[in-house]
C-alpha cells in the first residue's frame, strides 16, 4: 500500500461501515412500521434524532413516513434546536406531536422541589402520559450504546411494562436480528434503531449524508463560567453565581437537551469534517462531558429508564 491508495482505500473501509450501520437502521425502521399499530418516531431535533430521520426519509421517502415525530419539551430547550426541528418536520411532510412537562406542572402531574430544578428528568411522566393518550405501542428513539453504561445494556426492541419501566433482567434476546414483538396490553416498546451507531459513526453520516443541524453543534462565541470542570452556558436560566468569573469561548455542543443541564466544550471545529477530526481524539463520553445531570448518583441512567425516561 502506497501513500496514494491509503486515504482512498480507508474512505472506502468507511463506507462499507456507514453503509451496513444504515442498512441495519433502515431494516429496523420497517419493521417497526410492519410490527406495529400504533408506533412513533422520538424527535428532539438532536443530531441522533436527525440521523435517525434521514434514515426514515431512505426507508419510506418524503411525505411518507409512516408513523408521527413525538417530542416531550421541557419548556427549557434551545430554540434554535426547536425551531430547526420544526423545519425538519415541514421539509418531510411529517406529523409532529409536541407534548409539554409544562402541561404536566399545570395538571399536577409533575411537581417541582424547587423553581430551579431540571426539568429533563421529568420528561418520563409526561412521555408515559402522552403514550397513554395517543395509545402508541412503540416508541423509536435514537439511543445510542456507547453513550453511557445504563443504555449498554438495552436491547434494539427494548420492552416496557403497563407502568412504562425498564426490567433489565426482563429484556428478550435478539439473535439473527429475529424479535420478539409481542405485546400484552398496555406495554409498550422502545426500540433503537442506532445502538450499534458511535458518537464518531454519527458524525461521519452526517459528514457524508450532508445532514443538516442546528448551528448549535458547530463552533460558536458564548458565554461560560467554569463548574465542577464543565463549562456551563450563561443564560437565564443558568445564570453565573457569586465569585463566578464570566468568559466568552469558542465552544460547541456534543449533544442538545434542557438548557440547564446541558453544557457545550470547548471547540474550534466548524464543519462536520472537524468535528469527525476531534471526536477521534477524546475519550470521554459525549454524556460523560456535557450533561450536568448524568454526574450525580441520585439521577443515574438507569434509575431514571426504569421509572419511565427514554
Amino acid at each position: 500500500m502506497n501513500a496514494r491508495t491509503e486515504p482512498a482505500l480507508l474512505a472506502q473501509l468507511s463506507n462499507q461501515h456507514l453503509d451496513a450501520l444504515e442498512e441495519e437502521t433502515i431494516f429496523i425502521l420497517r419493521e417497526v412500521a410492519a410490527a406495529f399499530e400504533r408506533p412513533a418516531l422520538l424527535f428532539s431535533g438532536g443530531k441522533d434524532s436527525l440521523v435517525l430521520l434521514k434514515c426514515a426519509e431512505k426507508a419510506f421517502g418524503i411525505g411518507r413516513i409512516p408513523y408521527p415525530l413525538l417530542m416531550i419539551d421541557t419548556g427549557h430547550n434551545f430554540p434554535e434546536v426547536t425551531d430547526f426541528r420544526d423545519q425538519r418536520a415541514a421539509e418531510l411532510q411529517a406529523r409532529l406531536i409536541v407534548r409539554s412537562v409544562e402541561d404536566s406542572m399545570a395538571r399536577g402531574t409533575v411537581r417541582l422541589s424547587h423553581p430551579g430544578e431540571s426539568r429533563n428528568v421529568h420528561q418520563s411522566v409526561t412521555l408515559l402520559e402522552a403514550i397513554e393518550e395517543f395509545g402508541f405501542d412503540a416508541l423509536i428513539g435514537g439511543a445510542r450504546r456507547d453513550e453511557e453504561k445504563a443504555r449498554a445494556k438495552e436491547r434494539i426492541f427494548s420492552h416496557r411494562d403497563q407502568f412504562g419501566q425498564w426490567q433489565p433482567k426482563d429484556q428478550r434476546p435478539e439473535l439473527w436480528t429475529q424479535f420478539n414483538t409481542r405485546l400484552k396490553p398496555g406495554e409498550h416498546f422502545r426500540v433503537f434503531p442506532i445502538s450499534n451507531w458511535t458518537e464518531l459513526d454519527v458524525w461521519q453520516y452526517i459528514e457524508r449524508e450532508h445532514v443538516g443541524l442546528p448551528a448549535l453543534y458547530y463552533s460558536h462565541r458564548r458565554d461560560v463560567v467554569e463548574r465542577k470542570g464543565m463549562l456551563v452556558p450563561v443564560t437565564e436560566l443558568t445564570p453565573a453565581r457569586d465569585g463566578e468569573t464570566v468568559e466568552q469561548r469558542d465552544v460547541r455542543f456534543r449533544t442538545v437537551g434542557d438548557i440547564t443541564c446541558t453544557c457545550p466544550v470547548a471547540s474550534l471545529a466548524a464543519s462536520a469534517a472537524e468535528v469527525v477530526i476531534e471526536t477521534l481524539g477524546t475519550d470521554i463520553s459525549e454524556r460523560g462531558a456535557t450533561r450536568m445531570d448524568d454526574r450525580t448518583s441520585d439521577a443515574s441512567m438507569e434509575n431514571r429508564k426504569k421509572e419511565g425516561y427514554f
